[in-house]
């Protein structure tokens, strides 16, 4: 009698589906890879956490326009465009640029003014970048930039970030880093109105490539998101984060031990180990042991959001709690310096009546809101603007690209730096903590700092108090440490 049927066919059909199943998972894995960025990533020109540069040299780099009367130490710091053409000087290999806006030569303004001069010849000497055998590298959400397009007829390579599809937001971030070794980050923009007519501040840090190859691979992020409409799963190693909030670089800046790291927002835009923005400004809020500075353009914490084709808004909690944290349960004193012009949002008042009502009955209590205007920003919105967006404490300082709006960090792409200074009990006001405080400081006590109050005669309303110079002037320092 015959026996059963041999097994071994069937066995060997098996392992043929089985290493068909696997040969196929392998394929679709090694797609879905490719797909998402260059597995590679972009080249580091040799420069290796091993071998990067650490002794560092930070200068305070602001534009004041010539319509402020705002003085300006010149051992500490240098002019924006300063800042920006000895970036150039030291490039020799390459320059790569993030920026929101491209209008370095006010094409549509006939006659062009005097005040564009500097972004006309900011705007030259990129062009003249490819004669120096220097490559220029663009990142930008901009689509129809004829100045992007003149660029790249001399050789600039520009990608598109299509923030549009990706977050529904904008790419906020304003960045340069040169040959890997030299970085610019601020609130200045490639705008000839950065470079005259509005107030910025960021910072130039020299011979220091380990902070720069970080921030490159932040570029690397945008510059691998080109003409995507999608934000991939998977990334590259070289555009995950080397230094964040619990292990940050440490360096010297002008000789001084601190630490730094980068953060970047939104959520999405932060691949693996890199702080979030809205992370790094609660780092820095809660280690402040006397006093926070802040400085933005707006603030506003509102989030909208879209809901079932319906765009709702929200209160946005994380800033708003955590400056309330620290001036009620920790005694910090919290000044905070908001720009008053056409974009400030009615609601922005209202936020800020809250958190000066926080001191009303308390002790030891210290918050103090002024709004910054020009008078003559009423004919041209942009002369005088205070565009700046950082914060000062007596340990560290965060400079970012947002303002302080809660869509800002849930939508638009933008980049902070976080710098700490590891002994603050000796500084003899050369740090860049003391430059940057100082420039605070001017700011806070001058003619163009305006406080808030309620008009008498339109209730509801809100209108801006100005003290006169000799108010300034004879008034003890003692009087614009108590609450409003």
């Amino acid at each position: 009698m015959a026996g059963p049927a041999p097994q071994e066919p069937v066995k060997t059909q098996q392992k043929c589906i089985a290493t068909l199943a696997l040969f196929c998972c392998s394929a679709v894995l090694m797609v879905l890879i490719f797909s998402s960025v260059d597995i590679w990533g972009d080249s580091e020109d040799g420069i290796t956490e091993e071998n990067c540069s650490r002794d560092c040299r930070i200068v305070l780099a602001e534009n004041i326009p010539d319509d402020l009367s705002l003085h300006v130490d010149g051992r500490h710091h240098i002019p924006l465009s300063v800042g920006f053409h000895s970036l150039l000087e030291q490039a020799k290999l390459s320059v790569e640029v993030v920026s929101s806006v491209w209008d370095l030569n006010a094409w549509d303004m006939e006659p062009t003014p005097g005040t564009a001069a500097q972004g006309q010849l900011l705007f030259q000497r990129l062009l003249r970048l490819k004669s120096r055998g220097v490559k220029l590298k663009i990142a930008s959400s901009l689509t129809n930039s004829s100045e992007l397009k003149a660029l790249a007829a001399h050789n600039a390579q520009v990608r598109f970030v299509n923030m549009t599809a990706l977050t529904k937001g904008g790419l906020h971030s304003s960045f340069w880093i040169v040959d890997r070794t030299h970085i610019y980050i601020g609130s200045a923009e490639m705008d000839w109105r950065s470079l005259s007519k509005r107030k910025e501040l960021g910072v130039v840090v020299y011979n220091c490539s380990c902070l720069a190859l970080d921030l490159h691979r932040v570029f690397s992020f945008y510059w691998q998101l080109h003409d995507r409409d999608y934000i991939p799963s998977i990334w590259s190693k070289r555009v995950t984060a080397l230094y964040g909030k619990h292990e940050a670089l440490e360096l010297q800046l002008n000789t001084t031990p601190a630490t730094a790291y980068l953060s970047t927002s939104p959520e999405h835009f932060c691949p693996k180990d890199r702080t979030r923005d809205v992370d790094a400004i609660h780092q820095v809020i809660q280690s402040a042991k006397t006093f926070i500075f802040i400085s933005v353009t707006d603030y506003l914490p509102l989030v909208k959001r879209s809901f079932r084709g319906t765009s709702v808004t929200r209160y946005w909690s994380p800033i708003d709690e955590l400056i309330r944290e620290a001036v009620v349960l920790r005694g910090v004193k919290v000044r905070l310096l908001i720009s008053f012009w056409k974009k400030t949002h009615p609601l922005t008042f209202n936020f800020v009546t809250s958190l000066k009502t926080l001191c009303m009955q308390l002790h030891n209590c210290s918050l103090e809101v002024r709004f910054f205007s020009h008078k003559e920003q009423k004919e041209d919105f942009q002369l005088g603007l205070n565009h700046n967006k950082y914060m000062v404490t007596d340990n560290a300082v965060y400079l970012g690209t947002h303002d302080w709006v809660g869509s800002d960090f849930a939508k638009n792409a933008g980049v902070g730096l976080v710098v700490r200074m590891k002994d603050s009990t000796k500084d003899t006001g050369s740090t860049i903590l003391e430059h940057i405080k100082a420039s605070f400081e001017r700011d806070w006590r001058s003619r163009y700092a305006k406080n808030l109050q309620k008009s008498k005669d339109q209730q509801g309303k809100y209108r801006l108090l100005q003290w006169s110079k000799s108010q300034w002037e004879t008034k003890e320092e003692k009087e614009w440490n108590n609450p409003l």
